[in-house]
């Protein structure tokens, strides 16, 4: 079952503040939103999961090189 996650556990998940966050998106570095209500938006947990597993794959092979 996907669920979707509001901004204060991307936040705590990903270590980003709110404001890098749109920044990142904005550059396509990060993944997009879905709207969950009219003023309402939130992320797909596995899409920022995997943000997290990339970040940490790229910081491990910086590490071996």
């Amino acid at each position: 079952m996907t669920s979707i996650i509001r901004m204060p556990e991307v936040e705590r998940r990903t270590g980003q503040r709110a404001a890098t966050i749109y920044k990142l998106m904005q550059a396509g570095q990060f993944p997009r939103t879905v709207r969950v209500g009219r003023r309402a938006v939130g992320w797909i947990e596995e899409e920022i999961d995997k943000y997290v597993e990339a970040k940490i794959a790229e910081r491990d092979k910086t590490a071996s090189e």
